[in-house]
């Protein structure tokens, strides 16, 4: 029974590390809340939200999503348009001298508001999750299934805890703002990257 939990582990520990809006948006909260309290919302409605793709993905969702030209249409018209408005955001944010505004902007209700849209309207986490997660997922069969299953799960509770964590700590030794900043810039390359993939993948 180690086999699966350690395929299903490295697996989505390898879909969930490259740099995107979700994993920003985590950390960014993680750097800017003044307390770790007021950063689960965050954690939890991510983590949540990856739980609820991952759990569709295993029980053959992916099937009817990879088998479906028109829903691979709207996965990736509304992915396109979604990563383009978010690498925009991304890129115009200002973060220096903004912190106290940054933080009432995103209130309880709209942390968890932007946390859902991040994790659920992003077209990679579904494509990756539903996609290479429910796909892997067919080797496996009942209690070996549950195991796979809970190993990539497991990868997301502990991931955007971790990385809340690691985005508290440089909020408080980079007091200027200026490494959250550039990390953005980055960020709003890859998602502009991003959505000029899924375009080239419609046809290909």
């Amino acid at each position: 029974m180690l086999q699966p939990f350690i395929h299903g582990f490295i697996l989505a520990l390898g879909l969930i590390l490259p740099l995107g809006v979700q994993n920003v948006f985590v950390f960014n909260q993680g750097a800017l809340q003044p307390r770790y309290s007021k950063v689960l919302p965050v954690v939890i409605t991510a983590s949540l939200c990856d739980t609820l793709l991952i759990l569709l993905a295993v029980l053959g969702v992916s099937v009817l999503i990879i088998t479906s030209f028109w829903m691979k249409m709207i996965l990736i018209g509304g992915g396109f348009i979604f990563l383009l408005y978010m690498g925009w955001t991304t890129w115009n944010s200002k973060l220096s001298n903004e912190k106290e505004e940054m933080v009432h902007k995103f209130s309880l209700r709209n942390q968890v508001l932007f946390a859902a849209s991040v994790s659920l309207l992003n077209p990679h986490a579904i494509m990756d999750t539903v996609g290479v997660i429910g796909t892997s997922s067919l080797k496996y069969q009942g209690e070996e299934k549950v195991i796979f299953a809970f190993a990539c799960i497991l990868v997301s509770w502990i991931w955007f805890l971790g990385l809340s964590l690691f985005g508290r700590i440089s909020g408080k030794l980079d007091k200027s703002g200026r490494f959250l900043l550039g990390l953005n810039k980055i960020s709003a390359f890859v998602m502009w990257g991003a959505a000029v993939y899924l375009v080239i993948s419609l046809f290909s």
